[in-house]
């Protein structure tokens, strides 16, 4: 990376320092991002451990971290069983010269990464941002399967930030415009990235459309004094003055605490079970929530190759049931429905040859 001086301030857009590392030459590929700051190497891996797991068309990751993780991040990748399908790119962490300090140490180290993701990646049609506490319990292939559901005007995919408005943040605290009822989570963001960059947004700061690249800082500056969750927030005021470009799609697909730990509130989970777990306020890596950290450890410790049954189903059953003096605990079946789905679904594919 030239220093911004050099280059002006267009150099961020061409960050050219990156590894690149491929495994496979894909025709059909699935491209999930992720932003890794701090303590969140193992975090990541675990989330990347369980992409890999189920997911059927090749994989092909964007990690964005510090340069320090860098080669713990390689040393590990290159040491998974990938069976063929999974390339992978390091970028390191950049922003735009104007406000950099600021962007920088908005919400966490790193977080507003992914609102410069479009611009970053530029040769990327389509991508699934993840944070690094996610974790899939199906294939990244069925969530990637949403953007042939995006009407003309829709441009990205999130779920709501809350389903029951009695708890919800926004919709009592926010100082801020918001979507919808309850606001929108983007802990999981699906991206028709294409459009995006192409897309003039309506917004409160001028009666003139401005593009992805010429919104992002003037909105900063102006609610800056009245964000609580950083770039989160920023993406709930865009698409309030957008709301015909987002698709948003159902609870199971982003389920956190917040869905059981005042008592079940999905319900689409109850009826399907979980899709992707996000253990947001660090839940996988504490005792307040169980159920999570449960999820978190056997994912985390499975071994690939094992028997996905007899390895990570059945002694993830065994923990999830001391979990149910729990509210979430109450409610474990969910967190195990869809994962049993996803393993016999495995089990045929894999029976077949494909």
């Amino acid at each position: 990376m030239l220093p911004s001086d050099v280059c002006g301030v267009n150099c961020f857009w061409e960050a050219a320092f990156r590894y690149n590392y491929l495994k496979t030459q894909p025709s059909e590929t699935v491209h999930l991002a992720v932003v890794a700051c701090g303590e969140r190497l193992e975090e990541t891996v675990t989330m990347l451990r369980s992409a890999i797991i189920f997911s059927i068309k090749p994989l092909q990751f964007h990690i964005f971290a510090e340069d320090q993780l860098h080669e713990s991040f390689k040393d590990i990748l290159d040491n998974l069983p990938y069976e063929g399908k999974v390339n992978y790119t390091l970028y390191p962490i950049t922003f735009p010269s104007e406000g950099e300090k600021e962007w920088k140490k908005l919400f966490k180290p790193c977080a507003s990464q992914r609102l410069f993701l479009p611009l970053i990646l530029k040769d990327v049609d389509s991508l699934l941002y993840v944070d690094t506490d996610i974790l899939f319990l199906r294939p990244v292939d069925d969530i990637w399967s949403f953007l042939r559901k995006f009407n003309s005007t829709q441009i990205a995919a999130m779920a709501p930030e809350h389903e029951e408005p009695r708890i919800g943040w926004y919709n009592r605290f926010a100082r801020h415009p918001y979507y919808g009822v309850t606001g929108i989570n983007s802990g999981v963001m699906l991206m028709n990235m294409t459009r995006i960059r192409r897309k003039y947004f309506k917004n409160d700061m001028t009666t003139v459309r401005l593009r992805w690249g010429e919104i992002l800082m003037p909105l900063l500056k102006k609610y800056k004094l009245n964000i609580t969750w950083g770039d989160q927030d920023l993406l709930n005021i865009m698409f309030f003055h957008n709301p015909e470009s987002l698709y948003v799609f159902p609870c199971q697909w982003n389920y956190r605490p917040d869905h059981c730990i005042y008592g079940s509130n999905c319900k689409e989970a109850e009826e399907e079970g979980i899709f992707i777990l996000h253990g947001n306020r660090g839940v996988y890596h504490d005792d307040k929530q169980p159920t999570f950290r449960a999820v978190y450890e056997a994912i985390k410790n499975y071994s690939f190759g094992d028997d996905l049954v007899h390895s990570l189903l059945q002694p993830l059953e065994l923990e999830l049931q001391k979990t149910v003096h729990t509210y979430c605990g109450r409610v474990y079946e969910v967190f195990i429905k869809q994962l049993k789905k996803s393993i016999r679904d495995l089990s045929v594919r894999r029976s077949k040859g494909s």
